[in-house]
């Protein structure tokens, strides 16, 4: 069986997708022979370097936009099958539309974000999802959904067979632990933030509901919380109204941003905040929540999507509309220490439960289903 996995978003900085798809591979390597597995890419980059790589017109590196021209251009060549592959996974909701010719094709679908949030995408990646990601969906001989949320999802709105869905878990990166002081000091020392602290981690985009979280946070510093707010990551659409609020609020000397984190920084961070407040409105799995259980922060996230799903009974969830609600939790965790160990030993016990090792397995699985023609 040869395994041909599209791997072009290593060569962007990792977020979700990215994250997804290095850990997938890397798991995937430790349990295939090396001549199962080929990386189809424009780019020949060190990484993964024992592994067969399928070079697709390395020159589109030099066109703008090349991830889009990549993505167009590559799924019509493979779909010749020039490189004799049995199964091709895309990692990407969209980037491979066509019906191939002899190999099954899988594709990892994450969430509908622009399908409930459409004004927070930008105008390029709103056009996949309504003309290519319904093709993408009906030529997929199976899909894999990132939690049973994302699966319901795909039901409800695109009618898609509940047989040929696939539930997949993902899981946080095995750095993502408990860390000593001395680490934690330094972290805190890079990035100024020599204070206790309430941290938030993702994108600055709608969905991910920040103003509500600096408008609880507002409501605690009433009470007499002295900690500060530390909010990281880059800008997305519709990121004006969180300094709006700020400025309302006179809060900018009390709430702070990083901007991006580099995965080598995050577990330090999540292990120097007090407590890690995560509301957004909808999550197709919600990665933070568990890095931080991981690393033995207390969580507080949201009730709604597949949120659920990731921390269970181990942080508390909140409405995410009613601020004070959040306001009252999180004032609860920050003064109640019992309350605080408690989430810290329930979160480390969940977070043992997702592992890349299990995603990889399952992955592996759903392949020699296809390949075989059926069930096991």
């Amino acid at each position: 069986m040869k395994i041909g996995i599209i791997s072009e978003r290593l060569n962007r900085p990792l977020t979700g997708v990215g994250t997804y798809t290095q850990h997938l591979i890397k798991e995937l390597s430790k349990i295939c022979s090396k001549n199962e597995i080929y990386l189809v890419d424009y780019s020949d980059y060190k990484l993964f370097e024992d592994l067969n790589k399928i070079i697709i017109a390395s020159w589109i590196k030099y066109l703008p936009m090349k991830s889009y021209c990549w993505h167009l251009y590559s799924q019509f060549k493979l779909s010749n099958n020039n490189h004799d592959l049995d199964i091709i996974h895309s990692p990407e909701n969209a980037s491979l539309f066509v019906k191939l010719k002899d190999q099954k094709k899988i594709i990892t679908t994450y969430d509908l974000i622009p399908k409930f949030y459409p004004d927070t995408i930008d105008h390029i990646t709103l056009f996949r999802f309504k003309y290519l990601f319904p093709r993408t969906l009906k030529t997929a001989d199976k899909i894999i959904a990132i939690s049973n949320s994302t699966k319901k999802d795909l039901i409800d709105y695109f009618n898609i067979p509940e047989g040929k869905i696939k539930v997949i878990l993902l899981a946080a990166d095995e750095k993502f632990k408990p860390l000593n002081k001395d680490e934690t000091e330094e972290i805190k020392r890079r990035y100024n933030l020599n204070f206790p602290f309430i941290l938030y981690v993702g994108n600055l985009a709608k969905h991910k509901n920040i103003p509500a979280l600096i408008k609880a946070f507002y409501k605690i510093t009433k009470k007499g919380i002295s900690h500060k707010l530390v909010i990281t990551g880059k800008r997305g659409c519709k990121y004006k109204e969180i300094f709006e609020t700020i400025d309302k609020l006179n809060l900018q000397d009390d709430v702070m941003f990083t901007g991006y984190v580099s995965d080598e920084d995050l577990p330090a961070l999540y292990n120097a905040a007090e407590l890690f407040v995560y509301p957004s409105l909808y999550e197709g799995f919600g990665l933070p929540p568990l890095e931080a259980m991981a690393c033995g922060t207390p969580v507080i996230t949201s009730n709604t999507s597949s949120l659920p799903e990731v921390v269970g009974d181990a942080g508390i969830m909140v409405d995410p509309h009613d601020v004070d609600e959040l306001a009252d939790t999180m004032y609860d965790v920050l003064t109640n220490d019992g309350l605080k160990e408690d989430l810290i030993k329930k979160g480390l016990e969940r977070a043992k439960m997702f592992s890349w090792e299990k995603c990889a397995l399952e992955t592996l699985k759903v392949y020699k289903e296809l390949y075989s023609g059926g069930e096991e």
